[in-house]
């Protein structure tokens, strides 16, 4: 009886082991499957990776190149007013930009001149008044010379007429007012003749491109639209490079004309109250 009983023991143990060691296998098993699945998945990967790595390069350099492209396409303001003036011709289009140059100069000139001739005539008023009462005529004066603008020396000229009476002063005033005025437009007149050269000599470009234009055609014997469009391009850049610097001067000159009134306006007013004072210190 005892060695059926070990026999079962030993029989229940073997199967067991048995078992145990089928489970282990199938484990393992599955775990080699799966590295192995793993392993082929990196594998195919790798090799997609290594299939298209060219038509990835080729498809960044196409899109370095059409970057290139726009870059190259978008020139800078400088640049495209460089190749229109090139292709107007530089006999002309330098004879454009040159009275451009020159009424520039001339109009900066007059601003710097007419803002300093700029002066407040209500405090030269108040300090002649003050001299006057003061130290007399020759005290006003001295207050006068010392003051820039025009304004000033209108009233020197008043003030060294004042032995010879009211009426003396102000025919003297409105004597030397005149020149004043005529040192204030100095200038003005080149920068109305710049204004007026400009489109005209554009128009003579373009009327001397449509010239050359048709003796083209002429010589070609034939009307052809890329040979007329590129004369006429060529003759209509002179007249737009005119017209452009005409358009700038004007401004410029307008604004001349503003302020040379604006001082003309207060030399009358103070040669008014420069006279009042006058009289008012002759009746003292």
């Amino acid at each position: 009886m005892k060695r059926l009983v070990i026999l079962l023991m030993l029989t229940g143990v073997f199967t067991m082991s048995t078992q145990i060691t089928m489970a282990q296998d199938e484990v393992a098993t599955e775990e080699v499957a799966s590295d192995s699945t793993e392993m082929m998945a990196e594998g195919d990967s790798t090799a997609m990776e290594e299939e298209y790595p060219e038509e990835e390069y080729a498809e960044e350099e196409v899109a370095a190149a059409d970057y290139e492209e726009v870059a190259v396409e978008e020139p800078g303001f400088h640049q495209i007013v460089k190749d229109q003036f090139i292709q107007g011709g530089w006999q002309f289009m330098g004879i454009v930009l040159l009275c451009l140059i020159l009424g520039l100069a001339v109009a900066i000139e007059r601003i710097i001149t007419l803002n300093l001739a700029t002066t407040n005539t209500k405090k030269l008023l108040e300090q002649v008044e003050g001299a006057l009462n003061s130290g007399g005529v020759e005290a006003a004066k001295d207050v006068c010379r010392n003051t820039q603008g025009p304004v000033a020396s209108i009233f020197v000229q008043g003030l060294m007429r004042m032995s010879e009476g009211v009426e003396m002063v102000e025919k003297s005033i409105i004597a030397y007012g005149s020149v004043e005025m005529g040192k204030l437009e100095k200038g003005m007149v080149w920068i109305s003749l710049f204004i007026s050269l400009a489109p005209m000599l554009g128009f003579m470009g373009t009327v001397i491109g449509m010239i050359d234009a048709f003796d083209a055609i002429a010589e070609a014997g034939d009307v052809s639209p890329a040979l007329v469009a590129g004369g006429i391009k060529v003759a209509l850049l002179t007249t737009v490079g005119g017209l452009i610097v005409a358009v700038i001067l004007q401004l410029f000159y307008n604004y001349l004309v503003s302020k040379i009134d604006s001082l003309v306006n207060s030399m009358e007013d103070a040669s008014i109250s420069l006279v009042d004072i006058l009289v008012k210190h002759s009746a003292k």
